[in-house]
């Protein structure tokens, strides 16, 4: 037993706790670890260092392999393959049908099979995927190949958060998620770098335009990383102080489905983050708005760096306030208030282009922020059993991101430099989000989450190892 204290590194003024007491805990409830805090933090350290890096960085690679298409529309792929106003934004918008239609059924199969395969085997996919745009030679085949992918790697980002939610108690997730979610920022920043690069560097190079280029740069670089596995380790490590494997009785899919459709909860909550979806399409025009904004050519793309790192911050300081304070509406609400009165701003001005790229940060950076806390709050929302959170999970992500297909003809390109139409619609997606966070801040409490014990096998588990 003392080997099992080391692996703890606990401090040397701290007591070990008794080996009666260690030998009682349940793995599989969280609740059980509050009687042990020695115990806890060590066992929440171990999950961070074990799970979040490799989650991180497969997100990290997710979301430049999904939103790339920005930063190739202004690097020539609009001009190359002939693509009008229209076909861009449908392209953009289509890649969200696939979302819709997979993401149940994903969470329901990552419920019963081992993470550690499940989600790097998707990875594999969707790196495969992207290497297909080297292919594309007009719109038709563009809009397939987004088609495509989509459907590949619909099951990643609910599978990820539903899987990090049975991690960690309720006062721990924002932090954590704000931590996952800081990989789409950091990737937003990296493919402007990336970009204006390869914009230097490699146009025409062996007979690729630059666009392409980043393409293929991008699906190597996800499918070199794809044998990552989050899960084992961890799992071992749980292994080693429980007597017994980590399991559920589980319920049915049906059940599970069932449970989360009559739930008012999912569809609030769906359309919270539908609204905080649709002001996020901004984000697949950031190049466009910083080029609109007076930044020009390779200028444009390393201008998007300072508006994903101003996110950054504002996103991980809500985070922390969010779990220091264990509340979460009104953090939505100071956050989607932020994003609204900063888009509304760089609407109004005109004639100031360096305050119209300040308030363009803080806008991209409550939007941001505001999505993330909505996340938070749904993995907070369900307890169990928690096939129900992981359905639930998968339709609210699914539902929202039926916005990308009508936000992303916001900004059609007659309405260039200005954009009234797309920053005055931002502006009211992040007013509805403010009155939904409001309501479920008043309303929520009169209808507490309740569990069906049919499933209830504990609120934590590493998964099916």
């Amino acid at each position: 037993m003392s080997d099992q204290h080391d692996h703890l590194a606990l401090t040397p003024e701290v007591k070990p706790p008794p080996l009666e007491a260690v030998e009682k805990v349940d793995y599989n409830d969280v609740s059980d670890f509050a009687e042990i805090p020695e115990l806890e933090r060590g066992i929440v350290r171990k999950v961070d260092m074990r799970i979040l890096p490799p989650l991180w960085v497969m997100y990290w690679l997710n979301y430049l392999d999904r939103n790339n298409i920005g930063n190739a529309q202004s690097a020539g792929m609009g001009t190359d393959l002939h693509l009008t106003s229209t076909q861009y934004s449908l392209a953009v918008s289509i890649f969200f049908i696939g979302y819709l239609l997979l993401q149940v059924p994903s969470n329901m199969i990552l419920h019963r099979t081992r993470p550690r395969f499940y989600l790097p085997g998707t990875m594999l996919a969707w790196g495969c995927m992207v290497l297909v745009y080297l292919a594309v030679r007009d719109a038709g085949g563009l809009i397939a190949v987004r088609l495509c992918l989509r459907i590949i790697e619909a099951g990643f980002f609910p599978g990820a958060l539903f899987y990090m939610s049975r991690w960690y108690k309720r006062n721990e997730l924002a932090k954590r998620y704000a931590a996952f979610y800081s990989a789409s920022l950091l990737a937003g920043a990296f493919g402007g770098l990336l970009a204006g690069a390869i914009l230097s560097g490699l146009e025409g190079t062996a007979g690729l335009p630059a666009w392409k280029w980043l393409f293929l740069i991008e699906g190597l670089m996800t499918i070199s990383f794809c044998m990552v596995a989050p899960e084992y380790a961890v799992k071992r490590l749980l292994a080693e102080r429980s007597s017994e494997s980590a399991g559920e009785t589980g319920i049915s899919h049906l059940k599970a489905l069932s449970l989360a459709v009559k739930d008012w909860k999912v569809w609030f909550l769906a359309l919270s983050q539908n609204l905080a979806a649709a002001a996020g399409t901004i984000t697949y025009f950031v190049p466009t708005l910083t080029e609109a904004l007076g930044y020009a050519g390779r200028m444009s793309q390393f201008m998007t760096v300072p508006v994903y790192a101003v996110a950054l911050v504002m996103m991980i300081s809500f985070a922390l306030s969010s779990d220091k304070l264990n509340e979460r509406p009104w953090h939505i609400f100071v956050s989607a208030i932020t994003g609204a009165v900063s888009c509304a701003i760089v609407a109004d001005v005109d004639t100031v282009p360096v305050l119209r790229y300040v308030f363009f940060c803080f806008a991209l950076a409550g939007i941001q922020t505001t999505v993330m806390l909505n996340f938070v709050l749904l993995g907070n929302s369900f307890g169990r059993p928690v096939e129900k959170r992981a359905v639930a999970i998968a339709i609210v992500n699914g539902v929202a991101n039926l916005a990308s297909v009508y936000g992303s003809y916001i900004w059609p390109s007659n309405t260039a430099p200005r954009y009234i139409p797309g920053f005055v619609s931002t502006t009211c997606f992040m007013g509805g989000v403010m009155i939904c966070a409001l309501v479920y801040r008043f309303v929520y409490p009169r209808f507490p989450d309740r569990v069906d014990r049919s499933g209830d096998a504990g609120g934590v588990s590493g998964g099916s190892e």
